[in-house]
């Protein structure tokens, strides 16, 4: 915005804003607003230092402080103000006494949300208040629009998730959300290099998306008039850099699919994929107890969790059940590959499930595994022999080639991660990617194209490899007790806004 007027976004009649722009032009008329500030303490530092110290206590100890001013309350000749910055809260006591008239009045003329530096004696007050008494202050921003109410805040979810500074502002625990998934993050990471894996980036944008059964986003090269789509995987790439002799990679990246929102569902995502050679499945399945207990215990400080107001204990080992055994389990009848395909499709029919003319048995237990089984599950599961139709990059299963060594994690009725023994035979690789490009010709448009070129990576040889797949967003919304995935995602995906109006004061 310019110096002498401001956003035409905020020139309405509400005079709450047209009083805050008039403070806001006079505060650039004199020159008020500085460059930088020297900050030297934030608040929880404060309050772990001097909250166990006795009411009306002075410290001796002078802080400069910086933060948004949540409220200001007018005493006579005192006033006070929260001092919010990203680490919590802390008081600031204001006497007339220490600032004079005029400075107390420039404090009082201050607004809720406005960003001040301020420098005074740490205190705790008569009523046992941590508090910073300040000498001197200053005006770093002005807030030209007020916030939410302070008894109501911002509960709106889609308001939260469009205007999510404000949200960060006013509900504490999205703050708390937005910095254990940093946490979270972190942590992944240091799990997977403690453990010699190498941290890697591969395409985003690629000629063909393969490495997993979504539909991609597509757009155009310009320069080079070439179409191209967002990556659905980073897997094909990864298992590349195996070939190549980087025998332990992983990466945490972005991933982006052509599909419905819902609340565990955003078309853009964060995903982790590893891979490690001379592993199969079952030590993947070590792996991922090991590394899930770990980032739980690092980030939130417990891996018994309370999960939507059940338990959930993410100690090892986690139970595993095969998924021909869990659909059997879950209708009560035997159910098997060898059910004829007849008895299959009326069982479907019997879930309200829709099969396809061209699905073979271990499709048909699949689909009825997917719509009525996986919900069942609450405590940490690996369902595990997935069919060899629905597994398109898993190896035959050593014991029955109709199924593949793969896995899913399923925690509280959701899938939380994918994993492998790596189909590592380019000949079988090839007849894998033929059949799901016949599937794709006859309107499968989540099928695999043949990826020629990861083909003829396999013909130089991937050792033996065990491979995941980890749902970071999904992981965060377990330890953070969140139902939907927009509420852990800064900015998720959303309808464009018709306008755009400033947030009421109520």
């Amino acid at each position: 915005m310019s110096d002498d007027k401001p956003s035409e976004s905020i020139t309405h009649d509400d005079p709450l804003v047209a009083a805050r722009i008039a403070k806001h032009q006079e505060a650039v008329r004199v020159g008020d607003y500085p460059y930088r500030f020297d900050r030297t303490d934030l608040a929880a530092a404060l309050h772990e230092r001097f909250d166990d110290i006795d009411p009306g206590t002075e410290t001796g100890v002078e802080a400069t402080v910086a933060g948004r001013l949540m409220n200001v309350r007018d005493m006579g000749r005192l006033a006070f103000g929260v001092l919010q910055d990203v680490s919590g809260r802390i008081q600031l006591f204001v006497s007339k006494a220490v600032l004079g008239n005029e400075e107390l009045d420039r404090f009082l003329d201050l607004d809720s949300g406005d960003w001040i530096g301020a420098t005074g004696e740490v205190m705790v007050t008569k009523k046992g208040e941590l508090s910073v008494r300040i000498s001197s202050f200053v005006l770093l921003s002005k807030a030209l629009r007020p916030l939410p109410d302070k008894w109501h805040g911002l509960k709106d979810v889609e308001a939260r998730s469009r205007q999510r500074y404000v949200d960060l502002m006013v509900n504490e625990e999205s703050r708390k959300t937005a910095l254990t998934r940093a946490k979270i993050v972190s942590e992944f990471r240091r799990q997977f290099e403690n453990r010699d894996f190498v941290e890697v980036e591969t395409p985003v944008l690629l000629s063909q998306a393969t490495g997993a059964t979504a539909r991609p986003f597509e757009t155009h090269h310009n320069a080079l008039d070439l179409d191209l789509s967002l990556r659905i995987a980073t897997e094909l790439f990864l298992k590349r850099l195996v070939v190549g002799g980087i025998e332990r990679v992983f990466e945490i990246g972005r991933i982006f699919r052509n599909e419905g929102v819902d609340a565990t569902h955003n078309p853009e995502f964060t995903m982790l994929e590893a891979y490690q050679a001379f592993a199969d499945y079952s030590d993947i399945m070590v792996l991922i107890e090991e590394v899930l207990k770990g980032v739980a215990e690092a980030a939130v400080g417990t891996s018994m969790l309370t999960y939507q107001g059940r338990m959930l204990d993410l100690t090892p080992p986690f139970r595993r059940v095969r998924l021909v055994d869990l659909v059997a389990e879950v209708v009560d009848e035997d159910v098997s590959l060898d059910t004829s395909i007849d008895r299959l499709r009326t069982l479907a029919d019997r879930y309200g499930i829709e099969v396809d003319p061209s699905w073979g048995a271990g499709r048909v237990i699949y689909e009825i595994y997917e719509a009525v089984a996986e919900s069942t599950i609450w405590e940490p599961t690996f369902v595990t022999d997935y069919p060899k139709d629905v597994s398109p990059l898993s190896r035959l299963h050593r014991d029955d080639p109709r199924l593949t060594e793969r896995f899913e994690l399923v925690i509280a009725g959701s899938e939380y991660a994918n994993a492998f023994s790596e189909l590592n035979d380019p000949f079988d690789q090839r007849e894998r990617f033929e059949a799901q490009a016949a599937a794709r010709a006859a309107g499968d448009d989540e099928a695999h194209p043949i990826d020629e070129d990861y083909i003829r990576a396999l013909e130089y040889g991937l050792p033996p490899t065990g491979g995941l797949g980890i749902g970071v967003d999904r992981f965060v919304m377990l330890l953070t007790d969140r139902k939907h995935i927009r509420e852990v995602i800064l900015f998720p995906t959303m309808r464009p806004e018709a306008a755009s109006p400033p947030v009421s004061s109520q």
